[in-house]
């Protein structure tokens, strides 16, 4: 069908608010979603990270801008929303990629506690 854009979502949640926990975690996530999607940095368009009001340390781009073939890619940081009783402690990340895969062939990868968020995706709980 050829090559389109997709959007690749991820999150994950750390233990601490310090530099080195965010960055472990953020690594973490980026890597599996670039190994289960067969992510070449080259393709992909642009990402967005959010994170819960209680993670202010470090900018989750300032750590992927720090891969290998990411000094290009166009990041940007926000703040996700504050709902009371939301996750803790959580990096989410938008992903827009170009792709030959279907929209069903994505895989999303959700890691530590925020494998709550998506229940519906119950084969990436093992990541």
């Amino acid at each position: 069908m050829g090559w389109r854009v997709r959007g690749v979502r991820g999150a994950t949640t750390v233990d601490a608010n310090t530099p080195e926990a965010v960055q472990v975690a953020v690594l973490e996530m980026l890597t599996a979603i670039a190994d289960r999607n067969n992510i070449d940095p080259e393709n992909i368009v642009s990402v967005t990270f959010s994170v819960t009001t209680d993670i202010n340390s470090v900018f989750p781009a300032k750590i992927a801008r720090s891969l290998p073939q990411w000094e290009h890619v166009p990041l940007l940081d926000v703040q996700h929303m504050h709902v009371e009783g939301d996750l803790k402690r959580c990096i989410r990340v938008l992903m827009h990629i170009n792709t030959e895969l279907e929209q069903g062939q994505i895989q999303h990868i959700y890691l530590k506690d925020a494998s709550h968020l998506r229940p519906d995706l119950t084969s990436l709980r093992s990541c």
